[in-house]
């Protein structure tokens, strides 16, 4: 009866209670902290503790009005406070903002600063379209790591040092000058991480990405940014990973990355129409961009920049891509035909990945005619060993004769890998078509999915 009676009081213990306070604080800050607030109710104890959680988040839709807002960032921020604050989130509403680029919120300051003082290394700071100026201070932040910032303006940053900084991602800034861009980057020694995400009205016209450190680059804008400036200038001998999703830079100069890099690439140069006489007057550009991407390992390429690249080899000759090792091209059914001539710069390919749009019913015999056979490419007699079909094909002819083509040209191919449309009529003739077709390699598998 005594052990019963032990029993249920150990089961009515508050054994998180029993932890000691830094414990209790870390597993909150796994918490969003509007739930880590909430624990405040449980016991004398717990009313402080959430204060000295090392992560903080709070957005404007949580307390939407604006005194309640502010009472409860000055409490998280108290300048008494001791422990550290590691990480922040602040997704900051129009209430208490006004509109202008010059404009301070006296209230933000002391969050910033107490951030700052506490050795914060995350920081992400979201405002509304108003470019809001950080303090100075954060720029010269010794302790962080991660900065996320989306309308802000970099106007009168003139010295920046952050030792620490590894990740940096920069969403709808107002740049000022080329050179606030430019100094931001290269002053953050062993940065590895760079996004940016498109721009307001700007005087920045060139961004130049200069940095020895860095390691992942992405790049993207939309066609209403129209504040942007007409390029970049990429100089990073160990990037490894670049990311562009850009339809309005002119130009793109990339003077160093890593052989091993993978890019992924959806780029039109700022054209609105892709055909002979546009990229006539982007010729230069697109022969450098060119030349800058043709040593890296694993490519990607969007339809749109498949179609430019195959309409500037008719004005001059592609450059070799010898290192590459991986390419996955989408394209329109009706860019199909400049498969075999555009592979011929691939010489050491060895796995390809194709998506294409599904209209491959309309693609007539007089658009199949244009498809030319006689160009077998150099991969395909010698390095191909891998073809992933991504889309689902319904057994039209344009679909079977890409893979028997493939199929028959080569060597040395160890798997072909194809999938049927989910609304094929009929599966089990186009199955038997597909696996009865010639192979040139005699160890090719064909899997059919």
């Amino acid at each position: 009866m005594a052990c019963s009676k032990g029993l249920n009081q150990r089961l009515k213990e508050d054994r998180i209670s029993q932890l000691p306070d830094p414990l209790i604080c870390h597993i909150l800050s796994h918490l969003p902290s509007k739930e880590t607030v909430k624990t405040s109710v449980l016991s004398t104890r717990w009313r402080s503790l959430w204060l000295c959680v090392p992560s903080f988040d709070l957005a404007c839709w949580h307390l939407p009005k604006f005194n309640d807002f502010k009472s409860f960032g000055d409490k998280f921020f108290d300048s008494n406070r001791v422990s550290c604050i590691l990480e922040v989130k602040l997704f900051i509403g129009d209430t208490g903002l006004r509109k202008g680029v010059d404009d301070v919120p006296s209230y933000l300051t002391p969050w910033f600063d107490a951030a700052i003082n506490r050795k914060i290394q995350h920081l992400d700071a979201w405002f509304p379209p108003c470019s809001f100026k950080m303090p100075l201070r954060l720029y010269t932040c010794k302790t962080l790591v991660s900065l996320k910032l989306f309308h802000v303006t970099l106007d009168g940053v003139e010295f920046v040092s952050l030792p620490c900084l590894k990740t940096l991602h920069l969403k709808y800034m107002l740049y000022g000058k080329e050179a606030n861009f430019e100094r931001l980057v290269t002053c953050c020694p062993v940065l590895e991480e760079l996004k940016i995400s498109g721009c307001v009205n700007d005087n920045a016209k060139v961004f130049r990405v200069l940095s020895r450190s860095l390691k992942k680059l992405t790049i993207k804008t939309r066609k209403d940014d129209q504040g942007f400036g007409s390029g970049f200038v990429i100089d990073a001998p160990r990037l490894c990973f670049l990311r562009i999703n850009d339809k309005l830079s002119e130009g793109f100069i990339i003077n160093d990355v890593d052989s091993n890099a993978k890019v992924d690439i959806s780029l039109s140069f700022g054209l609105d129409v892709i055909d002979e006489a546009s990229i006539s007057s982007r010729r230069s550009t697109i022969r450098s961009f060119l030349h800058g991407i043709s040593k890296v390992r694993d490519m990607t390429l969007c339809r749109d920049t498949f179609k430019l690249i195959c309409q500037y080899s008719k004005i001059e000759p592609l450059p070799q891509f010898g290192n590459m090792s991986t390419l996955r091209v989408t394209f329109r059914v009706s860019d199909m035909k400049w498969l075999p001539t555009f592979l011929g710069s691939f010489s050491n390919l060895k796995s390809l990945i194709l998506v294409w749009n599904t209209n491959s019913k309309k693609m007539y015999f007089k658009e199949l005619r244009k498809f030319n056979y006689s160009t077998v490419s150099e991969c395909l007699l010698s390095s191909l060993e891998f073809v992933d079909i991504k889309t689902g094909i319904s057994g039209h002819a344009a679909e079977l004769q890409l893979v028997m083509f493939l199929l028959m040209n080569s060597t040395i191919l160890k798997k072909l890998t194809v999938r049927l449309n989910y609304y094929c009529t009929d599966e089990k003739h186009i199955i038997k078509t597909l696996l009865d077709l010639p192979r040139r390699s005699t160890k090719c598998k064909v899997v059919i999915y």
